[in-house]
């Protein structure tokens, strides 16, 4: 199988690329390789538009392009625990020679359709099978939580499938009509001339709405939308290791789709509350360790707490300096995608003290005597 190619490159942009530069990018491209459009290599214009249309459908994303700029194709691997990556990618171009995907580009879709020869039918509409809406949330866990993983219990408000109509929007006992001035479609046909001439697009059905069905009697619960706001209660394991921004993805935990569409999917944002001792580096953890005067000139055995609740002993050594750094290995953040930990690495703050009895003074004092206490005078080099 090829290996797949960034999908900047793919569309010839840069990965600054304003939105605006990636559809202009996109329509371009969309129009250049379409299958229609090159009836002599049919098979590598249909393999190019996938790769196109995929590309777009990521970076046109400002979550997933986040992601892939962060993670590339596979995303953080095993979040949220279905599907095991972050993207699900559809081609866009649904193999009878029309575009699938152009709803944000008005009627450029149908336009394609008309001139390229494919069938308008299959160009999106609102009455077509279609996923749900994502949704996104904030989620706040502690430094202790990040580091070691933990299970969250999240509340969410979201539309469901009304029960008493299953999603119909007709009263229990009734069904929707086909809408008589579309016949059903959704859409209606208009004639528009274009800079390649008069050419066939199709407008939204205003009597359905888009629906291509009339509900004569509607649900008293759902009012005849086929959907309730409720709170719902869902359960997310944070994996040990994750960093700040990181998102992971509980899929079909969206809106729900419609016309027997899949529902979307929820993407949880994670943020990390600020530690009173700790910091994060990558995967390293980060702290400063206070010690006496006499530790740092004798030589002393600590205790370091771990941000697990662990302690590790650590002997330091005789005339350690203030600022002096220490690692404790395979002490840090798991690494979220692979079998490794970073180290706790901590520095060592030397107290000097503020106050001291007139015994203390004396032995300090006599001390200094035999040390002949003057601060070495560091001399010039070559070079100053």
């Amino acid at each position: 199988m090829a290996e797949k190619r960034d999908y900047y490159e793919v569309l010839g942009v840069n990965k600054n690329a304003t939105d605006e530069e990636l559809k202009k990018a996109f329509r371009k491209l969309a129009k250049k390789y379409h299958p229609d459009a090159n009836p002599d290599n049919k098979e590598e214009a249909e393999r190019k538009f996938k790769e196109v249309n995929e590309a777009y459908e990521v970076l046109s994303d400002k979550q997933k392009r986040q992601m892939y700029d962060q993670f590339g194709f596979d995303g953080p691997q095993g979040f949220g625990g279905q599907g095991g990556g972050y993207y699900s990618y559809g081609s866009g171009f649904d193999g009878f020679g029309g575009f699938s995907d152009f709803g944000d580009f008005g009627d450029l879709g149908d336009i394609f359709s008309s001139f390229f020869g494919g069938s308008s039918s299959r160009s999106r509409s609102s009455n077509g099978v279609r996923k749900g809406a994502d949704l996104k949330v904030n989620l706040d866990i502690t430094f202790e939580e990040a580091y070691s993983g933990v299970e969250k219990e999240i509340s969410i408000n979201r539309n469901e499938k009304c029960k008493s109509c299953n999603g119909s929007g007709a009263r229990r006992g009734t069904t929707a009509d086909k809408c008589s001035v579309c016949k059903g479609t959704g859409k209606i046909r208009q004639v528009v001339t274009t800079p390649f001439g008069q050419m066939s697009t199709q407008k939204v059905c205003t009597h359905c709405g888009g629906s291509g069905k009339v509900i004569k009697e509607p649900c008293p619960d759902c009012r005849g939308k086929g959907i309730l706001k409720k709170s719902v209660k869902l359960k997310v394991k944070i994996p040990e290791g994750i960093d700040e921004g990181q998102t992971i993805i509980l899929r079909g935990e969206g809106e729900p789709g419609t016309n027997g569409g899949p529902n979307g999917d929820l993407y949880i944002v994670i943020h990390i509350k600020r530690h009173s001792i700790y910091t994060r580096k990558a995967e390293h953890v980060l702290c400063e360790v206070p010690i006496t005067f006499t530790g740092a000139t004798l030589g002393t055995e600590l205790e370091i707490p771990m941000v697990d609740g662990t302690k590790e002993k650590y002997r330091i050594p005789e005339g350690t300096q203030t600022g002096t750094r220490f690692t404790i290995k395979n002490k840090g953040f798991k690494s979220v995608n692979a079998n490794w930990r970073g180290d706790f690495i901590f520095t060592v703050i030397v107290q000097i003290p503020k106050k001291l009895t007139k015994e203390q003074r004396d032995i300090i004092t006599e001390l200094a005597k035999t040390m002949n206490e003057q601060p070495p005078i560091k001399r010039r080099g070559i070079f100053g």
